[in-house]
């Protein structure tokens, strides 16, 4: 299997767009942690998700894969065993993991995913690992866990915002098209450009 520049591991089929759609191009692989959230009510099905990710990928021309978990009943051991093997396969230069929050699944796919990076003689070293914001890190507790920015990315506004709004299953009035722009507003402003998005360097080896 060929190597990757960027793996962006997503809790939710919305996160990495949320947190990583500015960047978002030919040299990211999305993991979907899971989409499958049967037993829950009003939410979209399978179906409309995968349509809905594939129109994002026209936009983007990024690759990705669904893990088969379900939402909301993540086992983090299942994740680790599930994430190692991805990290191993496609040998990434970059990992992006999400903010773990109050979420219970992105509290799990963060520690799954910490478990997974650790240095270890049997798995590939990934020199560089993020950490991406979502916007409703804004609005409430982080689960105890401060989000600093320390690496910002100059993006795109409209692209992202067009590629947000391609998921219309996904938006919703707390993180509106316009709370997208203020965020990024924010971070370009924290950054000395229009807009940007901002991650949290957990490593970063030259070379």
């Amino acid at each position: 299997m060929s190597s990757i520049k960027r793996l962006i591991i997503a809790p939710h089929v919305d996160d990495d767009v949320l947190g990583c759609g500015g960047i978002l191009d030919e040299t990211c692989h999305v993991i979907y942690c899971g989409f499958d959230e049967t037993g829950i009510e009003n939410r979209p099905s399978k179906d409309e998700r995968l349509d809905e990710i594939f129109l994002v990928k026209k936009i983007t021309n990024h690759t990705h894969e669904v893990l088969d978990n379900l939402v909301n009943r993540y086992d983090e051991y299942k994740l680790i065993e599930q994430i190692e093997e991805i990290i191993n396969d496609y040998k990434p230069d970059e990992v992006y993991v999400c903010h773990p929050s109050y979420n219970q699944d992105h509290r799990a796919v963060y520690n799954a995913t910490m478990v997974s990076l650790r240095p270890h003689d049997k798995n590939h070293f990934v020199k560089r690992v993020f950490v991406y914001e979502q916007p409703h890190m804004l609005f409430w507790d982080n689960g105890g866990v401060d989000f600093k920015p320390n690496h910002f990315v100059p993006i795109d506004i409209e692209k992202k915002v067009k590629v947000y709004e391609t998921m219309k299953s996904q938006v919703r009035s707390f993180r509106s098209p316009e709370h997208l722009r203020a965020i990024a507003k924010l971070r370009g402003g924290q950054s000395n450009c229009d807009y940007a998005e901002a991650f949290q360097i957990l490593r970063w080896v030259n070379g």
